[in-house]
């Protein structure tokens, strides 16, 4: 999806323009994948602009760090008033934001000790990631020949710009394959998550999610949908899925900051019903939520003008 360009983007403390926005060429983490970020939206309520769960993703976003042993130069309460300024810079209502943190120019080689860590946050206006009728037609999904990295190979637990490419892979080789989405397995041959999302399925009334010793990232929308999902009345659960589970499905969604909730219409070609009731019903909470409409979630929503 096309990135439309705003006015400023903050680095390393200051609001510069957007076209100058730029790092060099020998950059560490260019060359070796060592840096982490997240994907945070703001969405418009009735007191402007508002980010979802604002200080949960910048929390994770320093847990990632700790994982990399990567020391970030601002305080989680640094990063979330950083991002309320960048976003207010902008005058957008509603956008998508992506805070990064990765080793500067200076030291070449393995060794990122020497480094500086610099950081950034931009903002653009985003659509729906996997398409405007995600949800009521759904995706189709594909289990991809990529295998999930191991806990002891790549952290899944960090939110790692270098892990992408493992995504990065899944995703294209679905998209050359003629499917939406991709669906990754573990070492074990477990169902971990998908490119960009975490995936819940449907049977017999329950909401089955994988845990994160699968290899999934621990998602902030599927905590919250997970939330959503109870206080409604389902039954949800963390269990281990294989790929038979995902082709009987009763009903499947993905869900995370970009897709937001995602209906799944196939895997492999074997059609699941869609989109199903549970399925509808947490997206419609969900989209409410997002936007301040309901009081029980409303510390999630931090609006940038407070």
């Amino acid at each position: 999806m096309p990135i439309t360009p705003t006015e400023k983007i903050w680095m390393n403390g200051e609001l510069v323009p957007w076209d100058d926005a730029k790092i060099h060429i020998l950059t560490h983490s260019l060359h070796y994948g060592m840096g982490v970020f997240e994907g945070i939206r703001a969405y418009e309520t009735k007191r402007g602009a508002a980010v979802f769960r604002l200080t949960d993703h910048m929390q994770r976003m320093r847990n990632s760090a700790q994982i990399l042993m990567m020391d970030l130069p601002y305080s989680v309460e640094e990063l979330i008033e950083a991002t309320k300024l960048t976003v207010r810079e902008t005058g957008l209502s509603a956008c998508y934001i992506r805070p990064i943190a990765y080793y500067g120019y200076g030291e070449m080689g393995l060794n990122t000790l020497p480094c500086s860590v610099d950081v950034a946050i931009a903002c653009w206006p985003w659509g729906a990631y996997l398409g405007a009728d995600a949800l009521t037609e759904g995706v189709s999904m594909k289990i991809s020949s990529w295998t999930r990295h191991d806990h002891n190979t790549m952290p899944p637990a960090a939110k790692t710009t270098g892990n992408y490419v493992n995504s990065s892979l899944a995703k294209v080789e679905a998209l050359k394959a003629g499917y939406d989405e991709a669906i990754m397995l573990n070492p074990e041959g477990l169902v971990s998550e998908c490119t960009g999302e975490n995936i819940f399925v449907a049977r017999n009334g329950t909401l089955i999610t994988p845990p994160l010793t699968s290899g999934a990232l621990e998602g902030i929308t599927q905590s919250s949908v997970m939330t959503i999902a109870r206080d409604l009345g389902y039954e949800v659960r963390i269990g281990e899925l294989t790929r038979s589970d995902l082709y009987i499905a009763d009903e499947m969604f993905v869900c995370g900051t970009a897709a937001e909730v995602s209906a799944v219409n196939s895997v492999d070609h074997r059609y699941i019903p869609c989109p199903g009731p549970m399925t509808t019903a947490i997206a419609d909470e969900y989209g409410r939520a997002v936007r301040g409409e309901v009081d029980k979630y409303k510390d999630w929503v931090e609006h940038v003008s407070d």
